[in-house]
């Protein structure tokens, strides 16, 4: 399923799908929110819900990866990666 495709869905019909065909990359907190980021073929999806709440908000849709800037601090590179680097 294409971006569009995707984002012409029900709110519901587009948590189904995430939770069936994406990929789950992260969690995160943004003020009185729990995010979750989803990778869907050619897309990301991030789910919002008020903090320690089941019920969706609203599904934020995106294609270009700057929108994974807030993301990049929770990575973490296995140490071993680093005694590869050295001289």
């Amino acid at each position: 399923m294409n971006v569009v495709d995707f984002k012409a869905l029900h709110q519901r019909l587009q948590a189904e799908h995430l939770a069936r065909h994406g990929t789950r990359l992260a969690e995160r907190q943004e003020d009185s929110f729990d995010l979750t980021l989803y990778a869907v073929a050619g897309f990301y999806a991030e789910i919002w819900r008020s903090r320690g709440e089941d019920s969706i908000l609203f599904i934020h849709v995106f294609q270009k990866p700057a929108g994974l800037g807030d993301y990049l601090r929770l990575v973490q590179l296995p140490g071993y990666l680093g005694d590869q680097c050295g001289p």
